[in-house]
């Protein structure tokens, strides 16, 4: 019996999706929609969520044995996520957080990849930036992203971090091989995992669309983007000792926080305020 993508079922690998998860009643159901509706036939999906107030557990308890979720106080995202990874059992893991989408064939597109690919540890793919309404929005940052990610190097990686993390999917031994997700960091754990792995492992590049990212007043992007990207700065400064791509971080920074406090005015500006 086979699938669409031409693998027998036997053989497709089991690929496990954790959402950590934190009061985000307003758009958990989508992304838990368009995790299930991948309809990919081996696919683990776990909620961890940290004890929302919200009515996220309800949405959850409604999809009755199609999730495994768990409720209560964590660390925080990185904590929740490496709890998801230990309790997982797939050979490809991914994150998708609680207001992020997978695009249509993202979890096939994957598997293809890795088993074509038995050899590379990583692989990531385009990601565009949604509003809270599901339209697209900043297509110049997709396009720079989109660029950098087609010429793909540790360097330029160091400098600035242009890989999506709800479009990255990894095999479980690199979590054996490089540890996990850094739970001192909050914002940028994403950042200082792909360094770890690039270092010595260059990911896979897909220019398919695998998700979409959101942005609205809450997400740590929109609220507090002069921190994340300072912390990004930080964090590349632990891997490299060069000056010359120190300084070129540095100015990356400085570019992208203009860039976004230009986005940020646009959008109150249409909003009115």
């Amino acid at each position: 019996m086979g699938w669409k993508g031409g693998f027998a079922l036997k053989k497709l690998p089991r690929i496990s999706v954790i959402t950590p998860s934190y009061n985000q009643g307003h758009f958990i159901r989508e992304t838990i929609e368009s995790v299930l509706g991948q309809n990919y036939p081996d696919l683990e999906y776990i909620v961890m969520d940290g004890g929302s107030t919200d009515d996220t557990i309800d949405i959850l308890k409604s999809y009755g044995g199609r999730i495994k979720w768990s409720s209560g106080k964590d660390k925080g995202q990185s904590d929740a996520i490496n709890k998801g990874i230990r309790a997982a059992t797939g050979e490809i893991i991914a994150y998708l957080n609680s207001d992020d989408l997978y695009e249509k064939g993202a979890l096939e597109k994957a598997a293809t990849y890795f088993m074509e690919k038995p050899e590379s540890l990583w692989m990531t793919g385009r990601c565009r930036i949604i509003d809270t309404k599901g339209a697209e929005v900043r297509k110049a940052i997709t396009a720079y992203k989109n660029f950098l990610l087609s010429r793909y190097s540790y360097n330029i990686l160091l400098v600035t971090n242009f890989i999506s993390q709800p479009a990255t999917f990894m095999r479980r031994r690199a979590f054996d091989e490089f540890g996990f997700f850094d739970e001192s960091q909050h914002r940028v754990m994403d950042y200082d995992f792909w360094l770890r792995l690039g270092q010595t492992h260059q990911p896979g590049v897909l220019e398919d669309y695998l998700a979409s990212f959101r942005v609205h007043p809450g997400s740590k992007t929109s609220s507090s983007f002069r921190y994340t990207f300072k912390e990004e700065l930080d964090v590349a400064r632990k891997h490299t000792g060069s000056s010359v791509i120190n300084g070129l971080h540095y100015m990356s920074y400085l570019g992208i926080c203009a860039a976004y406090t230009a986005l940020d005015a646009a959008a109150r500006l249409k909003r009115g305020h």
